[in-house]
């Protein structure tokens, strides 16, 4: 079983209770940080999202199936008070758990089944090479995400592709998706559609600079379709990296690089995902 499928099976057996990040990570077998990112990119959701939504699912279903309160509900689903389970019941869902009760059904709600991890899905991962890379520094257009929130990156992309070719001092033709960590955060990550530049003057208005230090990476291939990026993901952190004996550092999180063997009119061709990893 792969690490999001040991995450997944630990969350659906537990998730009645109080449960932490630090002990899903240590089922995993990854790092907080590592174990969220990869889980928002194969599953959609981040962790707590994902608790957050199957536990309102199973109290919505309770709403119309049992006899119990609507306070009784709330207790069960791990909220203090009708207040907050309603609050939180109508983020989720649009509607209220007393008009759910009323209504006496649940097919205007979405409701989050168990995410079953099938293994046949999975791409074959290429054994990845090792590269030092000096520090280099990188110029472009950031923002924040949530974890699972990666379907708003390609318009990241789309607006940093309108500077091709008038970056000064860039470095290069290949282009780099840039995550790293934001101190403190479990829930977001920062991403930057970049390239290299030999200094941070004279950039385009609103561009920002990121410095990465000499890194030792461990360079894997993902060929087709960039759509396909999270399954080799879940194959690098949830498969190769138990078994590899490698630690991976911590800065930055990982890049994407795309060359001239990738095609971004159509999204198509080889993109390289750089690991960092401890010497």
């Amino acid at each position: 079983m792969s690490a999001i499928g040991r995450a997944i099976w630990f969350i659906e057996s537990h998730f009645g209770d109080d449960i932490s990040l630090e002990e899903i990570s240590d089922v995993a077998g990854l790092s907080r940080y590592h174990l969220s990112r990869v889980f928002g990119l194969v599953t959609g959701h981040s962790i707590s999202g994902y608790i957050r939504a199957r536990r309102l699912s199973l109290a919505a279903l309770a709403l119309i199936k049992h006899s119990s309160s609507i306070l009784e509900v709330a207790l069960d689903a791990g909220y203090g008070s009708h207040e907050a389970f309603t609050r939180a019941f109508r983020d989720q869902f649009g509607i209220t758990p007393d008009a759910v009760r009323k209504q006496g059904h649940t097919r205007n709600l979405m409701l989050l089944e168990p995410i079953r991890m099938d293994p046949a899905r999975l791409t074959d991962l290429e054994p990845p090479r090792f590269e030092t890379l000096p520090s280099m520094l990188f110029a472009g257009l950031q923002e924040i995400y949530p974890y699972g929130g990666n379907a708003a990156i390609p318009s990241l992309w789309q607006k940093f592709n309108t500077y091709e070719g008038s970056i000064s001092g860039q470095r290069g033709t290949a282009a780099y998706g840039i995550c790293t960590h934001i101190a403190g955060e479990t829930e977001k990550f920062r991403y930057m559609a970049a390239v290299a530049v030999d200094d941070g003057s004279d950039l385009p208005e609103g561009f920002a600079t990121l410095k990465i230090p000499s890194q030792r990476y461990a360079v894997f291939a993902h060929r087709g379709h960039v759509s396909g990026i999270p399954a080799t993901m879940h194959q690098i952190f949830g498969t190769w990296l138990p078994v590899s004996g490698i630690e991976f550092a911590d800065m930055p999180d990982m890049f994407e690089r795309y060359d001239e063997r990738f095609d971004p009119y159509t999204g198509m061709g080889l993109t390289e995902i750089w690991i960092p990893v401890r010497e």
